[in-house]
């Protein structure tokens, strides 16, 4: 299993895109200065946008208020309704718990 962090030395899939002209100046461009080639640029910093992404979409913000409203729900949680109960019952016999 490789590290997400360390490039994986096999590279055997292949990934292409089209890009107008002026994108492409701009990504070697880029490349130029941050000392990479096209190639280790463009993959780097999908990578980093990926991460980004998954890590956004993975972690749970919420406003003070609502944070207030999460903790006040845990420490004072409602008495369990008709349906709830119904449905803690039918787990109980599927699962035997």
């Amino acid at each position: 299993m490789t590290n997400q962090d360390t490039p994986d030395t096999t590279r055997d899939a292949r990934l292409e895109a089209r890009v107008s002209a002026a994108q492409k100046g701009l990504l070697q461009q880029a490349a130029a200065l941050s000392g990479r080639t096209l190639s280790e640029f463009v993959v780097a910093s999908a990578q980093d946008a990926a991460r980004r992404v998954i890590a956004e979409h993975e972690s749970i913000r919420l406003s003070r208020e609502e944070q207030l409203a999460f903790v006040q729900a845990l420490l004072n949680p409602p008495e369990p309704n008709a349906r709830l109960k119904r449905a803690a019952k039918a787990y109980r016999q599927r699962t035997g718990a």
